[in-house]
């Protein structure tokens, strides 16, 4: 255990983010064309291990499926602006015309507008038609209410995001989702998170989880640290989360739960970095909100700055990068680590001497001083 003395009543463990960590070259080289980026989740196999976060300013109808035909998986929330409003446009030319005082109330106030079951099995039904796998998103607290209404518009894979998500929240004013139940009771496969310990995710994965959000979401348009103190260093979160799948491995005789980045993912290095130390697929954010067919107009934001109470994130300007074919497959017209996502892990990967993902997670590893 990597521990620092804080003073004489606390120690801490030292953790690292991932762009403390870079890749070590080995005695192999790889042509770039023979490395394989795909990557299976339950009887889903995709091209790229590239999962849309569930925000506003990132996933709408139309880009989940043009996500998905790119060979991502785009998510979307549903308890968002899609699900509240018919046509939300003019909603998101509001909130971009926003000025920095007026933001989190505006937001607020935007999100005020009930949830419509009705919507939430229309916008299914549009991606469903498209031909590409439909996944949406509810929080924990949204998911006993919605549950059945998604199950039954026809989703192939289910996420439940939320800041820090347990397998035992205690609660003495309303009944608790059980997830071990609600998991078992589902059809579908689920991701769960997040979490950011050994532990937690273990637990997690003890549920029936499918794969394992690890980190706390909202990266560059979030200020859950500020707020709440809360932060998980990816890199090591990411680690520690890996050494909880391998313990799951042996204990259920055999069942492999997905470990997928989400957070912190702002450069394609970091991708590279979520990989090897452990990352089957990772949830990116605000690289794809700088897509020009992303709905957020430059802007981003997520759930958390939009809170009725407690808001701890804020709507960030990203601008725009290119077309999603660009930010994800190239080519590239800058050297920032922001387009060409796809590209840049495969380089990495052939450099490295890799043509699977899950053997680029053996790869070395050094923490530069």
């Amino acid at each position: 255990m990597n521990e620092v003395e804080i003073g004489l009543t606390k120690r801490a463990t030292r953790g690292y983010s991932l762009d403390d960590v870079a890749v070590i070259p080995s005695r192999r080289t790889r042509d770039p064309e023979d490395v394989s980026l795909a990557w299976t989740i339950d009887a889903f196999t995709f091209d790229t291990p590239v999962i849309a976060a569930p925000m506003d300013s990132v996933m709408s109808p139309a880009t989940a499926i043009a996500l998905g035909k790119q060979g991502g998986l785009g998510v979307l929330n549903l308890e968002g602006l899609w699900t509240r409003y018919e046509d939300p446009s003019a909603v998101y030319q509001e909130i971009a015309g926003f000025t920095e005082t007026e933001v989190t109330r505006g937001l607020q106030r935007i999100y005020a507008e009930p949830i419509k079951a009705e919507l939430i099995a229309q916008r299914l039904q549009e991606i469903r038609e498209s031909g590409v796998p439909v996944a949406g998103s509810l929080s924990p607290q949204r998911t006993k209410e919605f549950h059945e209404t998604v199950v039954k518009a026809g989703v192939d894979l289910f996420v439940i995001r939320g800041t820090t998500v347990s397998a035992e929240h205690v609660s003495q004013n309303r009944e608790p989702l059980n997830l071990k139940e609600f998991i078992y009771e589902l059809d579908v496969p689920v991701i769960v998170g997040g979490a950011a310990t050994h532990t937690a995710a273990l637990h997690l994965m003890r549920t029936g989880a499918a794969g394992v959000l690890v980190g706390f979401g909202g990266g560059a348009a979030s200020s859950t640290r500020a707020s709440l103190g809360i932060h998980a260093p990816m890199a090591s979160a990411i680690s520690d989360v890996a050494s909880a799948r391998r313990e799951y491995l042996d204990e259920s005789g055999g069942r492999y739960v997905h470990v997928i980045a989400d957070g912190g993912l702002g450069r394609s290095g970091d991708i590279v970095a979520a990989i090897a130390t452990g990352a089957d697929a990772v949830m990116v954010g605000s690289l794809l909100a700088r897509a020009s067919e992303a709905p957020g107009l430059g802007w981003h934001w997520g759930q958390e700055a939009h809170h009725a109470t407690m808001p701890r994130g804020y709507r960030a300007f990203v601008g725009e990068g290119g077309s999603l074919e660009e930010v994800l497959h190239g080519p590239a017209h800058s050297a920032d680590g922001r387009t060409n996502l796809m590209g840049a892990l495969r380089h990495s990967m052939a450099t490295c001497g890799y043509s699977e993902l899950k053997e680029f997670q053996r790869v070395d590893v050094v923490i530069p001083s």
